[in-house]
């Protein structure tokens, strides 16, 4: 008997001996398993990290319409389920791969990404992330890059807004909406007058630096910026509806006036009537942020520095109207699908 019972703590000895099995480390990601489908939130592997790559903890994730549409398989970038959405984000350095300088283990940053955001944890080149200033939130930053990176290229590169001149924006209200009436106002020094579709949103613009609001659902677009510029039109429109908005939004040019095409949310896209350009020498261009990620990245990085400079220095004030958790993902989509949504909407993994 003696001798059994000493085989048998032999044994568990033994088994106390050998060394644990590592557990494979996971993170929580909202995942588009089926086009057209609400999306699912589920636990996934954490990929090992490559030279030059990041791997970061995801405090917030910007909600793009482009992700709505990547997930209804619509948008211009085409992405085969399974497939986690979201475009930009805020966190937190967890690791860093070889041969990685840029950035070190703890520093806070936003980052930018086709998709893949919308997770606890984001593995990116490192030349996708910059550092978030001290006295900036990491709500805010997460505002920067799509709304706040297209509404820089659209005012400062493409349309070249001098002081005190005077820009029409559309969807006023919107996320890149506001963040052209912010920068617009509060870095370029112009003056802006804002469109949007309702008394309550028309109302928001205001409070956010525009000096006249226009409800484009009430009344004559055209009519009213022609009365508000006395009779003289504007020098620089950006537009994001589409349809019968983008014409109405022409004729109200000034004389060599400039309009950044940046959206269709109307879901019409228009013909441009070239006579209209050639009666008063207007420029019509467009503006597609992630484009200049892939074409021009000296200048999309220099955009992600100004706007954080501008941040660091006060000077701009990103608008947040809501912020919908992890598990809450759909209700967020279907929230801005409803139009119910303000300013940026935002993912919280925390």
């Amino acid at each position: 008997m003696a001798a059994a019972a000493a085989a048998a703590v032999g044994r568990r000895l033994c088994i106390l001996r050998l060394p644990a099995q590592p557990r494979a480390r996971g993170y929580r990601a909202a995942l588009c398993t089926q086009l057209t489908q609400p999306l699912l939130v589920q636990d996934l592997p954490a990929p090992r990290l490559q030279p030059r790559q990041v791997r970061v903890r995801v405090h917030y994730s910007g909600l793009n319409f482009a992700d709505i549409l990547a997930c209804q398989g619509l948008y211009q970038e085409k992405h085969a389920p399974p497939f986690t959405p979201g475009m930009e984000f805020s966190g937190t350095v967890m690791e860093t791969g070889e041969n990685v300088s840029a950035v070190k283990e703890g520093h806070r940053v936003i980052g930018v990404t086709g998709i893949s955001a919308m997770a606890e944890e984001c593995v990116v080149d490192e030349k996708a992330l910059w550092q978030i200033p001290d006295n900036v939130s990491s709500e805010d930053a997460a505002v920067l890059p799509v709304a706040y990176g297209t509404a820089w290229l659209a005012l400062h590169h493409r349309a070249h807004l001098q002081p005190r001149e005077t820009v029409l924006v559309t969807a006023g209200a919107g996320a890149t909406g506001l963040a052209i009436i912010d920068l617009a106002v509060n870095v370029f020094q112009a003056k802006v007058i804002a469109a949007a579709g309702s008394d309550p949103k028309c109302q928001l613009v205001l409070a956010n630096g525009a000096s006249h609001a226009v409800n484009y659902s009430q009344n004559s677009l055209r009519e009213q910026v022609t009365a508000l510029t006395g009779g003289r039109g504007v020098d620089v429109a950006i537009e994001a509806v589409g349809g019968d908005i983008f014409k109405a939004v022409l004729q109200s040019l000034a004389w060599e006036g400039r309009i950044v095409v940046m959206g269709f949310a109307g879901g019409k896209i228009p013909s441009i009537p070239a006579n209209l350009l050639l009666l008063k020498n207007v420029s019509a261009m467009g503006v597609y942020w992630s484009r200049y990620q892939q074409e021009d990245f000296p200048l999309f990085s220099s955009a992600m520095s100004s706007l954080l400079q501008y941040g660091r220095e006060g000077k701009i004030h990103p608008h947040i109207g809501a912020v919908f958790k992890l598990e809450e993902v759909n209700e967020a989509f279907n929230h801005v699908l409803q139009r119910k949504s303000t300013g940026k909407v935002i993912i919280s993994m925390k």
